[in-house]
């Protein structure tokens, strides 16, 4: 995000995380099953459940539980169904807003976003009213310190689409979604295995905010995120260093 630190954001997002290690573990699971329903149980044939397992795989979900994810994802094992449900809105400060969640009750999700908006004085939306805000990228983020013109070269040699410093000296590696596992695999082959690495949404301009508005924005992030059936939230919030700082604090 221009003019702030995409680090930052990235760790804080871990920290959180790691503070609810277990609701992590139970969405892992969840993308694993629905990737693997969706485009098969072969990782090397379905990029989607490639990426998922390697999500999982970072975050020390166990082995023996990343396979029954993907045998009942397959239809090889019982379990619940889960279906893709995607909502927009938005929050503080005008930031726009976009939910993924995968749930086996679309009213009790429906529910818990739409209270989470609500107590974190945001607004829930029409289907379409933000998406237009967002594309759909493969991102690999290298932390500051690392060579810059080696990764550009390297990544250029890979196929990414971009590469773009931050002012904090982090490095993105952007590439098209159906790109975004071989670009990766060549350049950790070539000896620049980033540090973080996803299929995501990112915003095509970012939102500017205070202090005040920050602190709000993240409040809600966090209250979406308290739910166990939202996978992912994804805003155009540019957010201060400090708004962080002062969190952690």
């Amino acid at each position: 995000m221009a003019g702030h630190s995409k680090w930052a954001n990235i760790q804080h997002r871990k920290k959180a995380q790691d503070a609810r290690r277990g609701k992590l573990f139970t969405r892992l699971i969840r993308e694993i099953t629905v990737a693997a329903k969706t485009g098969g149980s072969d990782p090397d044939a379905n990029p989607s459940l490639r990426t998922a397992i390697d999500k999982a795989k970072s975050q020390s979900v166990p082995k023996d539980a990343i396979e029954r994810a993907v045998k009942r994802g397959a239809g090889e094992l019982d379990g619940s169904e889960y279906e893709e449900i995607r909502y927009e809105g938005y929050g503080p400060g005008g930031v726009a807003f976009i939910v993924d969640c995968l749930s086996d009750n679309r009213n009790r999700t429906v529910a818990d976003v739409r209270h989470a908006f609500s107590k974190g004085g945001g607004n829930l939306g029409q289907s379409g009213s933000v998406a237009y805000l967002f594309d759909s990228v493969g991102i690999l983020l290298y932390p500051p310190g690392s060579d810059e013109n080696a990764i550009i070269e390297a990544a250029l040699e890979a196929g990414a689409d971009d590469v773009i410093a931050a002012d904090d000296g982090s490095i993105e590696v952007l590439t098209a979604p159906d790109q975004y596992v071989a670009v990766k695999q060549v350049m950790t082959k070539a000896g620049f295995e980033p540090e973080e690495s996803d299929l995501t949404l990112r915003a095509q301009t970012s939102t500017e905010l205070g202090l005040e508005d920050a602190q709000k924005v993240l409040r809600l992030v966090d209250l979406l995120e308290t739910s166990d059936d939202v996978q992912e939230v994804y805003t155009n919030a540019d957010i201060p260093d400090e708004a962080y700082e002062a969190e952690a604090g």
